[in-house]
């Protein structure tokens, strides 16, 4: 069997929908189209079915998925086995400031441990950016806070959004709430606004920044507060909330983006890995959150 048909076969299959896969796979929609039809045409099967809202994996595409992915996890393993990649195998990370400064620090040493031929391309930005581009097939992996609805993004659990100032400052003597927030596109940005619509105090943005060193500076420096998941805080502030007479803010979902294409046993691995670190963080974030809650 031809392992790039499998490869279209696969990633279609995941994405549901070849527009999608095409973007991964670097290819047209219409080129992806007559991978599959090749690949029907040997297997003397149809192996989607096609509408105007979706495409879904006939009985006989469903047979065929677990042994496409075996084949192609095989190949890869071959490839690298044979030293066909001298230079070892690339996975390309997208993932947020906050989240690989959280994250990573467990997550590296541990794989590369097991993993040491392995090179990583890691590129921070804001979640909505880097889901865009794993879209355009320029990442291999992200790790992202959800915006809007994917195929591909499988969901690792929610995190808290709280509100967060400088331990110095007392929020009465504030007319107005100064916020320090991300530009606009950030979910963190749109619930700030969605919770201080419901409130009746006064509220204005004074300073953006696309960085979140560019927020903290000025939270931490007593000039604004924000919006950050409770492993976010920097060092000098605190979560404040109802008892100061603040909205709740509500949640964001985290989930994980894995090109369909990529099945080589290090890729598997590595995915493995960060979504147990980060649902391990989670669950133990909550934990401490309602802790110290009930403490105040």
């Amino acid at each position: 069997m031809d392992t790039d048909l499998l490869r279209a076969f696969v990633t279609v299959a995941e994405c549901e929908g070849f527009s999608a896969a095409g973007k991964i796979l670097c290819r047209t929609q219409s080129a992806v189209s007559l991978q599959i039809k090749r690949l029907e045409d040997r297997m003397g099967e149809t192996l989607f079915e096609r509408t105007s809202r979706s495409v879904l994996l006939t009985p006989a595409g469903g047979r065929l998925l677990p042994y496409a992915r075996q084949m192609l996890k095989l190949q890869d393993e071959a490839k690298r086995v044979m030293g066909a990649d001298r230079q070892g195998e690339l996975i390309r990370l997208g993932i947020s400031e906050e989240q690989a400064s959280a994250y990573l620090p467990a997550l590296l040493p541990q794989f590369s441990a097991t993993h040491p031929e392995v090179r990583l391309e890691v590129l921070c930005d804001i979640s909505s950016t880097l889901v865009h581009r794993f879209q355009e097939g320029l990442l291999d992996a992200v790790l992202a806070v959800r915006h809007t609805p994917t195929h591909s993004g499988r969901l690792l659990g929610r995190e808290p959004m709280v509100w967060v100032v400088a331990e110095s400052v007392d929020l009465n003597a504030w007319d107005s709430l100064p916020l320090a927030l991300n530009p606009e596109g950030c979910i963190f940005r749109a619930h700030a606004f969605a919770a201080l619509g419901r409130d009746d105090r006064q509220w204005e943005v004074r300073y953006t920044s696309p960085s979140p060193t560019g927020v903290n500076v000025a939270v931490q420096a007593g000039l604004a507060m924000t919006v950050k998941t409770p492993r976010s805080v920097p060092p000098g502030c605190h979560i404040v909330g109802a008892a100061q007479g603040l909205p709740e803010i509500g949640h964001v979902d985290i989930e994980l983006h894995r090109a369909p294409g990529q099945m080589s046993e290090a890729f598997e691995t590595f995915c493995d890995a960060l979504a147990q670190i980060v649902t391990h963080a989670g669950s133990m974030q909550s934990v401490e959150l309602v802790t110290s809650t009930y403490s105040a």
